[in-house]
């Protein structure tokens, strides 16, 4: 394994654990906070704190090098009006379901952007990651049941799969921008969509937060957006968005994990059962991206 490779798996998983502190902390801030403002001030924080990071940056001249330019637009501008819905959708959806439920039906944007990957950008998807899908999608299916004797969804759970959904296709665009500037990249997710959420919030006359719950969503947004965008990106750049959004996967269950810790927040048996399930769809991931194979069909090779 190159240590290229190395470093951007290393990079997805930190990107999935930063973005596993949004639900919980999200989930708190939403009491004091509008759905839409809340979405607004994440992004504008991920878009300014990254400015900060850049001004200090010692890449500076090779990033420059690598400026996003006219051919770029359409993804820039699907990338940006999709991190306006996504966000949005999930804060509705956050503010009627629990955060653990919340942050499991995420496993859902990592089907929804391999699934993207293949039929509307052609990139190509092995069959050992089509079981990994399988098994991802067959958790959260099991961590989506509400009990009785058919499957049920709430409205909430409904607005957070078409959040992964947005950002299924989000998560796309982003990988046809991922050579370039990464900062300029992260920059103008956090300035304009949140600009474009936050000027929603103000024509549907959403109460304005206070100051101190807006430098609260400002830091969470730098964290959970912006340090894990950035990741995001530069693993993208080598594993593309199928592999990298599968990484995505351990994201879930550390929010519900952390929902868990700080919100109180219960875990049934059926999580227990759906984490074994996802864990092997994660195990599957690793090995194709690893370009790993079972130990039998390595030995079956050598006696031949």
């Amino acid at each position: 394994m190159s240590d290229k490779r190395l470093k951007a798996i290393i990079l997805a998983l930190l990107a999935a654990a930063l973005y596993a502190l949004n639900v919980p902390a999200s989930k708190m801030l939403l009491a004091s906070v509008g759905s839409t403002y809340m979405a607004a001030f994440l992004y504008l924080g991920a878009g300014a704190g990254i400015s900060v990071v850049f001004l200090f940056s010692k890449a500076k001249q090779k990033e420059q090098s690598d400026a996003l330019d006219r051919s770029d637009l359409p993804y820039v501008l699907g990338m940006i009006l999709l991190d306006i819905a996504a966000p949005i959708c999930l804060m509705l959806g956050l503010s009627s379901t629990s955060a653990s439920g919340a942050s499991l039906l995420g496993n859902f944007e990592i089907v929804a952007t391999s699934l993207i990957a293949l039929f509307v950008f052609r990139e190509s998807i092995s069959k050992r990651l089509w079981t990994a899908i399988v098994h991802i999608t067959i958790a959260s299916a099991m961590l989506s049941y509400n009990g009785g004797d058919e499957l049920k969804f709430s409205a909430g759970s409904l607005l957070i799969l078409v959040a992964c959904v947005c950002w299924g296709f989000e998560n796309n665009c982003t990988r046809r921008l991922s050579s370039k500037n990464t900062y300029q990249i992260v920059m103008l997710k956090g300035f304009f969509s949140g600009a474009g959420s936050l000027i929603i919030a103000l024509i549907v006359g959403e109460k304005f937060p206070q100051l101190i719950y807006i430098l609260y969503i400002m830091a969470l947004g730098f964290v959970a957006y912006g340090l894990s965008i950035f990741c995001y990106v530069r693993a993208q750049k080598e594993l593309g968005a199928a592999k990298t959004g599968a990484y995505y996967a351990i994201a879930p269950f550390i929010g519900a994990f952390l929902s868990l810790i700080f919100l109180h927040e219960q875990l049934s048996l059926l999580y227990g059962l759906s984490l074994l399930v996802m864990l092997v769809g994660a195990m599957l991931v690793v090995m194709d991206t690893l370009n790993l194979r079972p130990l039998a069909k390595k030995h079956k090779k050598v006696t031949k």
